[in-house]
């Protein structure tokens, strides 16, 4: 049991993320402080909830590049309503439903026209971006009710903020229900051998479709959080966050060919991620190089990644091997 905890995934991406907090507080003792500590996993509730949704879609074998302009555009939508003093609710299902609508449209490309995900939501990303621009006519959203920017400040007993909690929660919930539930258990073997599943008789088109509306529902719930967060939206809001997010859930322990990992390791992933440019302040260099070390960290994590699960399939080919060798064996024995 220990030796299995020891060889997860979380515990590896949890390592890496106390390694990096202990490296950092070396050289800078400031960084270490609870206020600090406290301020890096505030902020990265953003990127945690829209990981939690790109996760699912990885997960399946599949990827969507969209997710950083589904952002912006709930982010835009729900912005203005507010600005525009329409009550909360609307202003939050608006922005869910087109989360709602860009994965739907995903989902058709990629399960019923047959498109290759990464065509698709890239296709997708520029639509909607250019969406953005002509919804906001290239300004910016600005004026937005001030109780709703209060909200993401709110924090339990001084800790952590409430939105931070509700996304840790969130991780867990959809976690149980993707490891201890059949139709949860649905993604993880769609990912792992799409054929072998569809001859158990999996709903493989509809496990990714699926997969692909709950990520634009994710990124969308990302987008409001994104507004209560910063309190403006530019007509950019969004761009390069598919890169981050693909990047923490990499480096969270799931595998970019689908079938392994965890949203647990996905929502640790996003923490690590989202303190690359406050790392880098603490440590004197400048936060500019926080999307070449993004990249960086995405090639070597996927490398990495790729050697493993080759060592793993030839382990599990000997072991067919051995297996078989075995059976010849005993065969001959009993002539």
């Amino acid at each position: 049991m220990l030796k299995k905890l020891l060889h997860s995934r979380e515990v590896t991406a949890l390592g890496f993320i106390v390694v990096m907090f202990l490296g950092v507080g070396a050289v800078n003792p400031g960084f270490l402080t609870s206020s600090n500590i406290l301020l890096l996993f505030n902020s990265s509730v953003v990127y945690t909830v829209v990981a939690l949704g790109i996760a699912l879609v990885i997960m399946t074998g599949e990827i969507d590049v969209s997710v950083g302009s589904i952002l912006g555009m709930a982010a835009a939508v729900s912005g203005s309503m507010l600005r525009d003093g329409k009550p909360w609710p609307l202003a939050i299902a608006a922005a869910l439903a087109v989360g709602l609508a860009v994965g739907t449209v995903n989902g058709f490309g990629v399960t019923v026209l047959r498109i290759p995900s990464i065509i698709m939501t890239l296709g997708i990303n520029g639509i909607v971006r250019g969406l953005i621009y002509v919804y906001t006519g290239g300004r910016w959203v600005e004026n937005i009710d001030p109780a709703f920017k209060a909200l993401s400040q709110l924090r339990f007993m001084d800790g952590f903020t409430y939105f931070y909690i509700g996304a840790a929660l969130l991780a867990a919930g959809m976690h149980f229900l993707l490891t201890r539930t059949h139709k949860g258990r649905y993604l993880a073997a769609v990912g792992d051998n799409a054929g072998g599943a569809n001859l158990l008789g999996i709903p493989v088109d509809a496990t990714k479709w699926t997969a692909f509306v709950l990520c634009g529902v994710m990124a969308a719930l990302g987008g409001v959080i994104y507004v209560s967060r910063v309190g403006f939206v530019t007509p950019i809001a969004g761009s390069g966050y598919e890169m981050t997010v693909i990047a923490a859930c990499v480096l969270g322990g799931i595998s970019l060919s689908g079938g392994v990992g965890s949203l647990i390791g996905a929502a640790i992933g996003a923490v690590i991620m989202s303190s690359i440019p406050r790392v880098l302040v603490f440590i004197g260099l400048p936060s500019t190089y926080d999307d070449t070390i993004t990249g960086v960290m995405l090639i070597v994590i996927v490398v990495f990644d790729a050697i493993i699960r080759s060592r793993d399939i030839e382990k599990a080919r000997r072991a067919r091997l051995s297996l078989r060798a075995q059976l010849v064996k005993e065969t001959k024995g009993d002539e």
